[in-house]
């Protein structure tokens, strides 16, 4: 059975349930809601790698799950999840490229969290029910604002103006109590001018992994005036989360034991954060051929993580507590303790941008500014015993981080005639980044950081009929270390990457085809470890010189009036050119080696059967190869290759009475009930205690299990 199925995926593997992979954004007329994100995306003829999902792809599968785990059918996507069910801590790594190096954008806004530059998609539980469209560019891509856009980036566009009032209730339940419910309404257009839509989202979960909780909470709210050629819109949404710790993996031995055990046993070993976000756009055209929009950004993010620790030290906690005795009255300098790690940031971000289109000239020119603010602190809430001068909630460390970003980039698309248009963008970029204070290991952390960016981006395509063409685009980019890679190294470099684009893309009423090579050329690439720091964060290195070279190949293909393939297929070579690593005692060249984190092959597909316009089915395959956790290619470093399958169906009920519409989609994930590992760390260390005078480097890893065979089954009431 195994080899029918990879012998099916062989011939056929896609991009997802993304039922076509569409252009719809950028072959329509845009509306004032697109322009918003119009500057930072790529259209049909740009010379970037990209996939566009719209909402319409998005809604069978929107049952729980994070948007990543959505889009895991996508090229060149690899994603993971900490609870090994979807919900909770997931991460999402495209071409192999880190999720710091990913730039997420909101309707033009930055996403990334400006000091540690990941992307908590927990944060933005049930976010997938506001999502109008999306677009996925991998490689440099376009410029956006805030941070460059450096190995990948996603754009995301919420919900645009709705002419007619509705109303829906969506409810989905699954395995490992899953419970999602949603309710979502527009007033539609009120006197033409006016609309209030909204959401209200609640998801629980238990996880795969035992107690890996989630308590998830959200709101989106949106209220948006037109006349003629302005739009303004004012949004807010927000997220709470609330759910058990999963991050510290499993070693294979208890992998193998037991694969959903968490070595986790206090009750309230958990992650609590809530974030708000309020925007506000102004997009104004001011004739027919030049438009004005300007974005407004506030976030505020506060909330801990708490921890049980037996036998810590306590010189870690700067005199708060005291140390415990042994049998004989002498100090153990270790005792037992719960404390809690605070984050309280705040972000403001400005975005302004000009469009001006007539005859051959298509110029953008966009600015963006934004403050951060972060204060880190730690409190003990309880001990064993304090201090004579220690008290409950007494801050043992804390540390402020500021970062400013400012960034102008202007994009220039010149048709020299029918079939060659040229493409380039120009971004410059200055980054302060400053810190106080001190670590939660109580290390002095003060840095004074600055630096100056310039991203130069040209490209050019060619028309070879009208439903072909060819494209070719060269960029340069830069990115600066987050507070992590500070705390671990004070010295660490920015990373620069050289990025060369080649494809052919072809599409016709059924067929669509795209072809990409491309060409990464690193210097001081802030790559993977593999290891993570005591909160599981993951720790990265500049790599010297590095390279990622591969091939993309998608396509989609309308078989008949009933079925359809969809296919994509990544080849890569990801390499490093010099890994110098200290192995008992001595420095030692691996030479080039393998990037950690980075498959050389990646493939999706989906087999889809539509009988008639109610009812979908669509088997969805995701194969993985082999990847290293760490970049010396060490045999315990090896996260093994896996193919899974999941079984999406919908049905569509067109009711005469009460309801517009009733969906009901279904989603069996891992259908064939496979057990693997998506996601892990690799550490080495130094044994200099077993033989006197002797240094032994060994080395350890952990494992992310997944969920096996699972389901999701939800229902979508629209009025």
């Amino acid at each position: 059975m195994k080899k029918l199925l990879l012998a099916v995926f062989l011939i056929s593997n896609f991009i997802n349930s993304q039922e076509i992979i569409n252009d719809t954004l950028q072959t329509t007329r845009q509306n004032l809601d697109e322009v918003i994100v119009k500057g930072i995306r790529a259209k049909f003829s740009s010379p970037i790698s990209y996939t566009n999902v719209d909402k319409d792809d998005l809604k069978s599968k929107n049952l729980g799950q994070d948007l990543p785990i959505l889009l895991k059918f996508l090229p060149s996507v690899v994603i993971t999840s900490d609870a090994g069910a979807g919900i909770g801590y997931t991460g999402i790594r495209i071409r192999g490229v880190s999720p710091q190096s990913t730039n997420i954008t909101i309707n033009g806004i930055p996403f990334n969290d400006a000091e540690s530059m990941g992307t908590y998609w927990v944060n933005l539980p049930d976010f997938t029910s506001s999502i109008e469209s999306l677009q996925v560019q991998r490689g440099v891509g376009t410029s956006t604002n805030g941070s460059g856009a450096f190995g990948a980036s996603i754009n995301i566009l919420t919900d645009v103006i709705s002419d007619k009032p509705y109303a829906e209730i969506s409810s989905s339940f699954g395995s490992y109590n899953t419970l999602k419910n949603t309710i979502k309404f527009s007033t539609g257009k009120i006197n033409d001018h006016f609309e209030l839509s909204g959401r209200l989202s609640k998801i629980d979960s238990d996880g795969y992994v035992d107690r890996a909780y989630s308590d998830l909470k959200s709101f989106f709210i949106q209220g948006t005036y037109t006349n003629g050629d302005r739009l303004i819109k004012a949004l807010s949404f927000s997220g709470y989360e609330k759910g058990y710790q999963s991050w510290y993996g499993l070693t294979m031995d208890q992998v193998q034991e037991n694969r959903r055990q968490n070595p986790y046993t206090y009750e309230n070993e958990i992650d609590d954060y809530k974030q708000d976000h309020f925007q506000l756009h102004w997009n104004e055209k001011i004739s027919n051929y030049l438009s004005f929009n300007l974005g407004l950004n506030y976030t505020d993010g506060r909330g801990y993580y708490e921890q049980y620790r037996e036998d810590d030290d306590i010189k870690t906690y700067g005199g708060i507590v005291a140390s415990d005795r042994n049998s004989n009255g002498d100090e153990t300098g270790t005792t037992d303790l719960i404390r809690r790690r605070w984050l309280d940031n705040d972000f403001y971000v400005l975005n302004t941008s000009f469009n001006y289109v007539k005859n051959k000239i298509d110029l953008t020119i966009s600015s963006s500014y934004s403050s951060y603010i972060g204060n880190h602190y730690g409190e003990v809430i309880w001990a064993r015993s304090l201090s004579n001068t220690g008290k409950i909630r007494d801050r043992y460390y804390e540390g402020l981080g500021e970062k400013k970003d400012l960034s102008f980039f202007t994009k220039l698309l010149y048709f020299i005639n029918e079939k060659i248009e040229l493409y380039g963008d120009l971004q410059f970029r200055n980054v302060k980044y400053n810190t106080s204070g001190t670590t939660s290991d109580l290390i002095n952390m003060v840095l004074d950081k600055s630096y100056n960016f310039f991203n130069p981006k040209i490209g050019l395509s060619y028309k070879l009929n009208s439903n072909s063409l060819i494209y070719f685009s060269y960029s340069r980019a830069n990115r600066e270390p987050n507070r992590t890679d500070f705390e671990s190294n004070s010295e660490i470099k920015p990373e620069k990457l050289n990025d060369v684009e080649i494809g052919w893309r072809y599409r016709e009423e059924n067929i669509l085809l795209n072809l990409n090579s491309y060409f990464m050329l690193y210097d001081e690439q802030l790559i993977l470890t593999g290891e993570i720091d005591d909160v599981g964060n993951p720790i990265r290195t500049n790599s010297g010189t590095s390279s990622r070279i591969g091939i993309e190949i998608e396509n989609s293909i309308k078989l008949s009036d009933l079925f359809s393939l969809q296919t994509n297929i990544t080849l890569s070579s990801n390499k490093n050119k010099n890994i110098f690593s200290m192995v008992d005692g001595k420095l030692f060249n691996y030479g080039k080696t393998n990037i950690s984190f980075s498959p050389s092959f990646v493939g999706s597909n989906a087999i889809i059967y539509k009988p008639s316009n109610k009812i979908n089915l669509s088997f969805l395959s995701k194969y993985v190869g082999k990847q290293y956790m760490g970049n010396t290619d060490q045999p315990n470093s090896i996260l093994d290759s896996y193919f899974i399958n999941d079984l999406s169906i919908s049905y569509l009920l067109k009711p005469s009475k009460i309801f517009e519409s009733i969906s009901i989609n279904m989603l069996i994930n891992n259908l064939l009930n496979k057990e693997y590992i998506s996601n892990g760390y690799y550490y080495t260390y130094d044994d200099t205690w077993s033989v006197p005078g002797q240094i032994k480097t060994l080395d350890g890893a952990g494992y992310y299990p997944q969920a096996t065979r699972n389901f999701l089954l939800g229902f979508v009431f629209k009025f």
